[in-house]
């Protein structure tokens, strides 16, 4: 009852403060989709890992990396070895992970995934038309996006500069001048 009053109450002071306080906590929520490769699938605000059933192997998105088993032995790299190098990472399935270091526990993800290899049914974030995943600067709409972006806060600066033009032919503070 304590979490649900506490939430509420947490609600309320942020609509009540307006939208500079609302643009700093979205900001500090944990969002990666401009940081997702563009051979990730889409539909996750947040992933860690990529567990690549078909590979058996990871992918760390904050700084991009692949864990593989070589000799025994996890281990990482910025490119797969060249064992791997028929495998399509547009294609493959991936499995969302936000666990940390998920090859400790590889037999579970092995286990619990094996039916996933062979599965070619995820859209790449590549591919998707959706909006969100414009700001990854790998995404073929990226550019037009930044266009887009620049375009709009350049709307908005015109606006202001015409308001306060406005307010210079009225005396600037609201006193008429004589």
């Amino acid at each position: 009852m304590r979490k649900i009053y506490l939430t509420i109450l947490f609600t309320g002071i942020l609509l009540a403060l307006g939208s500079p306080i609302k643009a700093q906590v979205s900001l500090s929520l944990n969002f990666n989709i401009g940081s997702q490769p563009v051979w990730g699938p889409v539909g996750y605000d947040e992933v860690q890992y990529y567990y690549l059933p078909d590979i058996e192997s990871y992918y760390y998105v904050p700084q991009h990396r692949f864990y593989f088993l070589n000799g025994g032995r996890w281990i990482y790299s910025s490119s797969l070895p060249a064992r791997y190098a028929n495998y399509n990472l547009y294609n493959g399935y991936k499995v969302v992970v936000n666990q940390r270091e998920p090859w400790r526990n590889h037999n579970v993800y092995k286990n619990k995934y094996s039916s996933f290899k062979g599965r070619h049914d995820q859209q790449p974030i590549r591919d998707s038309r959706d909006s969100k995943y414009f700001v990854n600067k790998n995404h073929p709409e990226h550019n037009n996006w930044v266009k887009q972006q620049k375009q709009n806060n350049g709307n908005d600066k015109k606006q202001n500069n015409g308001n306060k033009s406005d307010n210079k032919k009225k005396g600037g503070n609201g006193k008429h001048k004589k």
